[in-house]
């Protein structure tokens, strides 16, 4: 990318788009195109269609999604496959039919099966059953690795995917029905200190282990490897560490000066029991993540300490 190329990020509003956003602006990339939602409804095909042709992005970041946690993911099965699926075909098809040099695909790791390997590679795709609450997501995104594999094999486009594990950060969400389990975990232990709770409910029973990656490290991976991988096979993008769900939230307590207990409600799902992604093959191409998990939550928890007054 030149540092004047015309760059589309879809949801740059989103924890993920607006890292990209900012990390593309630090960088000194000054043509970005960025709409909202209220903008550009992208599950219209005929209105992205008519953005793709008014604005012939050169390259194209697909950060907008539908997302949430394993409640959501549960409870609004059709919502996540519908929107998912409708966002990403649109965006690609009318990324193929105008020409755009380069386009990066963001996954999630839930595309893997459930009971994987671990550390996950690549190549476990498809290999067995996916986990039942997030099945839907993972299909969609699953869809979307196939899209680019396609596109770029029937007609020679640059689409790229990329696996990211467990996100948190700037912009993250917090709400306790719809978050992944750090947020979530983030602002129950904040409400309790403010209130002197003598203890925190952490739903399932604190063993399953999972990895988490700063937002604005994925952001650093992604436009490295919009500049510098062209290959068809997409990419995991993660620490390649990971941590149990109650040592996180020792961590969390610890970070955030929490003095009451923190009790495990075996009567709620764990989801999936480990998911560690295998990053060689990015590490191989030169990156490595560099904000350390207890940095990365000590900075997420002075910025929104506050919130919940």
């Amino acid at each position: 990318m030149e540092k004047d190329s015309k760059i589309y990020i879809a949801g740059h509003r989103g924890m993920v788009g607006s890292a990209i956003v900012r990390k593309l602006q630090k960088e000194g990339y000054t043509n970005l195109i960025l709409r909202s939602s209220s903008e550009l409804n992208l599950c219209n095909q005929e209105a992205t269609t008519k953005f793709f042709e008014e604005n012939k992005p050169e390259y194209v970041f697909i950060a907008a999604a539908k997302v949430g946690g394993i409640v959501a993911n549960n409870l609004y099965r059709a919502d996540f496959i519908y929107n998912n699926l409708m966002i990403q075909n649109n965006i690609m098809h009318a990324s193929y039919k105008n020409g755009v040099t380069k386009l990066l695909f963001l996954g999630s790791s839930c595309i893997y099966p459930r009971l994987s390997p671990q550390p996950i590679k690549e190549e476990y795709l498809l290999t067995n059953e996916l986990e039942p609450t997030n099945e839907p997501y993972a299909i969609a995104k699953i869809a979307g690795i196939k899209m680019c594999e396609s596109y770029r094999n029937q007609y020679g486009c640059n689409f790229i995917s990329v696996m990211p594990t467990n996100l948190y950060g700037p912009n993250d969400n917090y709400d306790l029905q719809n978050s992944h389990v750090l947020p979530a975990m983030l602002r129950k232990i904040i409400v309790a200190k403010r209130d002197n709770q003598p203890y925190v409910e952490i739903w399932g029973t604190g063993n399953p282990r999972r990895e988490f990656l700063h937002v604005d490290d994925l952001a650093d991976a992604c436009v490295f490897l919009m500049n510098t991988y062209n290959d068809k096979e997409f990419v995991n993008i993660g620490s390649g560490t990971d941590i149990s769900i109650k040592e996180l939230a020792e961590l969390v307590k610890s970070i955030v000066g929490y003095r009451g207990e923190l009790k495990f409600n075996s009567d709620k799902p764990d989801g999936t029991p480990r998911k560690l992604l295998d990053v060689s093959k990015l590490s191989s191409l030169g990156w490595k993540y560099s904000i350390s998990l207890s940095e990365g939550i000590d900075s997420v928890y002075h910025e929104i300490r506050d919130l919940w007054k």
